[in-house]
């Protein structure tokens, strides 16, 4: 995952969860709900970044390009 995705992913997290519990010591359940879909957002935007390096792993090994730093 790249660095920057990565921030991004974890900021989105964070901002929600503050949302969410704002939101749930207010009272508010729209601004609740609005920190669960940001966290949310957030946790698919991670895992997204996860299956591109997984697949950048699988053709790293497939070129010969193992954790072994061996052409």
């Amino acid at each position: 995952m790249s660095k920057e995705e990565k921030g991004q992913s974890k900021a989105e997290q964070a901002k929600g969860k503050i949302k969410e519990t704002t939101g749930k010591v207010a009272g508010n359940d729209s601004l609740e709900a609005e920190g669960k879909a940001e966290q949310a957002k957030g946790k698919l935007r991670e895992g997204k970044e996860d299956v591109k390096d997984t697949a950048r792993g699988a053709a790293d090994k497939l070129r010969g390009e193992g954790d072994d730093g061996r052409n």
